[in-house]
């Protein structure tokens, strides 16, 4: 049945999977994908890293939902409800990839809904709360030159699911760092006011980018087998786009990244919990709900 036949139909032609919130008729970016798991990549390891990932990009979708009506423009409200999806697309493809090499039976709701904080493997920058529409594109640029740079090096992955989710993720991602570069820009080459809250964004946000390069053992071992990324490798690249925005949006003189936060190991703080509080509340009031 197509759309056009009958809107309310094809909101259930959908091969019988109950859980069509996130559209209907799509291709599947990892159709034709060979799902092997090489013999000398750990499985464990493997599905830990997916959840990083899968994580950083579930935590931070949400987070820009909740600009969606506070944008300062009815386009700028679509453009980040538009490079939220694009996040929680990633996030599916990553945590359904971990379940699936987990092996403990768990699909991607699983991991997104009935997880604790403390099981959470994001960095902490993605939890971030957003003091102003500055402190939000400060962020989103410093996430997206550093993820546009990570998922870049994971197309060559060794596991190829990983290198297919890379592929796609690299052409969302580029977008979603010209978004906020152009908003740096505009904001630190503004108005007297415009600029000092936008250097005040970027002095409380820079210190969080340590963590992004602080290799965590598994991440060295997967990167070891040609799996994963070195995040410290990455710094390179990221200090160089950042440079560029900033520079043109004439904020000099910030500060660097601090001491790392331990996010991939689970130390968070309240602002996860809160952020899961309000993502988490129906799936755990309604135990195997489908909608």
């Amino acid at each position: 049945m197509s759309f056009a036949d009958d809107a309310y139909g094809a909101l259930t032609d959908h091969d019988d999977d109950a859980r069509w919130a996130y559209g209907t008729g799509f291709a599947d970016p990892l159709a034709g994908v060979p799902t092997t798991v090489a013999g000398d990549v750990d499985r464990a390891d493997l599905a830990a890293y997916c959840l990083m990932l899968g994580d950083d990009a579930l935590v931070m979708s949400h987070r820009l939902q909740q600009w969606v009506t506070r944008a300062p423009e009815l386009e700028d409200e679509l453009a980040l409800a538009n490079i939220g999806l694009d996040l929680l697309g990633q996030a599916r493809l990553l945590l359904g990839r971990a379940g699936e090499v987990e092996g403990a039976g768990r699909d991607e709701d699983a991991l997104a809904y009935l997880r604790d904080a403390g099981e959470f493997r994001n960095v902490r920058l993605a939890e971030r709360g957003d003091a102003d529409f500055a402190h939000l594109v400060a962020r989103l640029l410093v996430f997206s030159c550093w993820r546009l740079a990570l998922l870049d090096r994971l197309t060559a992955s060794r596991d190829p699911v990983l290198a297919a989710i890379g592929a796609k993720g690299v052409k969302e991602v580029t977008y979603h760092r010209e978004y906020a570069a152009q908003w740096v820009v505009r904001l630190g080459d503004g108005t007297d006011l415009s600029h000092a809250r936008m250097r005040a964004a970027m002095e409380a946000v820079l210190p969080l980018a340590g963590e992004l390069f602080s290799t965590h053992e598994i991440e060295a071992r997967l990167a070891a087998a040609g799996v994963a990324v070195d995040p410290a490798l990455l710094r390179a690249e990221f200090d160089e786009a950042m440079n560029q925005v900033l520079d043109a949006a004439t904020l000099t003189g910030l500060p660097g990244a601090a001491a790392a936060a331990q996010g991939r190991d689970g130390e968070h703080g309240p602002e996860l919990g809160e952020i899961l509080a309000e993502m988490q509340e129906l799936a755990r009031a309604l135990p195997g709900g489908v909608w």
